[in-house]
């Protein structure tokens, strides 16, 4: 005789079928969630997961997808929030988890590439999926000239910094230093100063997302600059060249009526 499962426990259902695994960030919040979800479904292992459920904020899912940008296997992700922002996030919720990913809608992001080449004459890569922002150093002002397929567009730029900003990121960064929020599927890049001093008037740009940025700094010694990929970080850049990737897109799965793109567009009335 098989035992019975208590009435007020219900049965552990099984995700392995469907490939659905769980990773989480170390936050307190994300790993009492994750023990929950644990106690209520049975996960696939991450090494053979078709789908990842990642428990945390919106640091830890940009951390998730950028270990898929770094040499990991690309897998959609259905992100739950136990984290602070969330807005790349579902909503935290204990039931119907598969159900939730069978109905998922899917949103598709291509990051940004970074080259950057340092005063001592290092280069990096790097991707980004939210924005790459130049920032100053120090006390002084940064002075940039900014140029556009080849072409300077403007020979100086005098602010804290700039930064480029995909669909995905637009909301973030990029909308806190008064850049434009950029529809979801719309083919643009947002090129926004941040703290410009002189031209005063310059508010940024909105460029197709075939583009080819570049910045070079200028009085490099002297007026240090960074170059800042999501979360990656390059001290004293010289040279730094952005180009979107469309060869590594990214899946994010969300529930339909909580889809990325929606609340891209409702962000503009935000109050």
């Amino acid at each position: 005789m098989s035992a019975e499962v208590p009435q007020d426990r219900p049965a552990r259902q099984d995700l392995t079928a469907a490939g659905i695994a769980l990773v989480a960030s170390r936050g307190e919040a994300a790993q009492a969630a994750a023990a929950m979800l644990r106690r209520r479904y049975h996960f696939a292992e991450e090494r053979e997961a078709r789908v990842l459920v990642a428990l945390g904020g919106d640091g830890f899912m940009l951390h998730t997808l950028h270990q898929m940008l770094d040499g990991g296997e690309a897998r959609p992700v259905f992100g739950i929030n136990r984290g602070t922002v969330g807005f790349l996030m579902n909503e935290w919720r204990l039931d119907c988890l598969g159900e939730r990913i069978a109905d998922a809608k899917a949103v598709t992001v291509a990051p940004l590439s970074m080259r950057a080449r340092t005063v001592h004459g290092d280069e990096w890569t790097h991707a980004a999926i939210n924005e790459v922002s130049l920032l100053r150093e120090t006390r002084q002002a940064a002075k940039i000239e900014v140029s556009l397929n080849g072409r300077v567009v403007l020979p100086e730029l005098v602010a804290d910094g700039v930064l480029v900003a995909t669909p995905a990121g637009s909301t973030a960064y990029n909308f806190s230093a008064r850049g434009p929020i950029l529809p979801l599927s719309a083919p643009l890049l947002a090129l926004t100063p941040i703290a410009p001093f002189r031209p005063r008037r310059w508010s940024g740009a909105i460029l197709p997302d075939e583009a080819r940025i570049s910045f070079r700094v200028l009085e490099p010694a002297d007026r240090l600059v960074s170059a800042v990929a999501d979360q990656f970080e390059v001290r004293d850049v010289e040279e730094v060249e952005i180009a979107l990737d469309h060869d590594r897109s990214l899946t994010l799965l969300f529930d339909p009526d909580q889809a990325l793109d929606e609340r891209i567009a409702a962000e503009q009335f935000a109050t």
